[in-house]
């Protein structure tokens, strides 16, 4: 599932086939056959990432307050002056990855992605993660049972989760975090991303996104290219 994650993400950046429309087919097939999630969902929050960057409230990826975490200086600044007393912002940094990496997954985005594409009635979108969960259910079914094949479900999507925001926050959280300045195109994508350590293992693990401020700079690269 973390590969297929990696993979969709290729596919989303139009970066595998020359022609776009073969990208956005191949796409819809590997994130909503292979992972259950919808094409419209991903583009929606992943285009307003890769525009704004780390830009508070334009950023969805960094839009965690007022649930649990405030990311950034300025925000938590902002915060300590409100004495906002109703969340511990003070100690996050001793929860983060206790709570962070193991719930956005199963907890948030699998409930989410279906009220997305209902909401916006996007109906081939549904149409392909149903295809997934009914697949998923007729293979594990007969081995598993009913409490075997949720309890798999939830352990996969538990292990996913805390790979997929191990890889995407250490590529973000550690770069400047703000309101948006606007400041030029450039600026923004260098000061809000950081790379990781090259090695087989990193690449692998990361889909190449250690490689975070070559993709945010060619987002249509291949990711085999980034080393260049």
């Amino acid at each position: 599932q973390a590969q297929a994650g990696w993979l969709q993400h290729d596919f989303g950046h139009l970066s595998v086939f020359s022609k776009s429309r073969w990208n956005h087919w191949v796409h819809k097939f590997v994130i909503g056959h292979l992972k259950g999630a919808p094409a419209s969902w991903w583009n929606h929050l992943h285009f307003q990432h890769h525009a704004k960057p780390n830009c508070f409230r334009k950023d969805p990826d960094v839009n965690m307050h007022p649930l649990f975490f405030a990311l950034g200086k300025t925000l938590s600044v902002e915060l300590g002056v409100q004495k906002k007393k109703f969340m511990p912002y003070n100690h996050q940094h001793k929860y983060f990855f206790i709570i962070g990496p193991p719930a956005l997954v199963p907890l948030y985005f699998q409930w989410y992605i279906f009220y997305f594409v209902v909401q916006r009635k996007q109906w081939v979108d549904l149409a392909w993660m149903l295809t997934f969960y009914i697949r998923f259910f007729l293979t594990y079914l007969p081995l598993l049972g009913v409490k075997g094949v949720l309890g798999l479900h939830l352990l996969v999507r538990f292990i996913e989760s805390n790979w997929f925001v191990w890889v995407t926050q250490m590529n973000h959280i550690p770069m400047h975090i703000d309101y948006d300045k606007n400041v030029d195109w450039f600026s923004t994508q260098l000061q809000a991303t950081c790379n990781v350590h090259q090695s087989f293992f990193n690449d692998w693990f990361s889909g190449h996104l250690n490689f975070q401020i070559e993709h945010h700079l060619f987002p249509t690269m291949p990711r085999h290219n980034y080393w260049k």
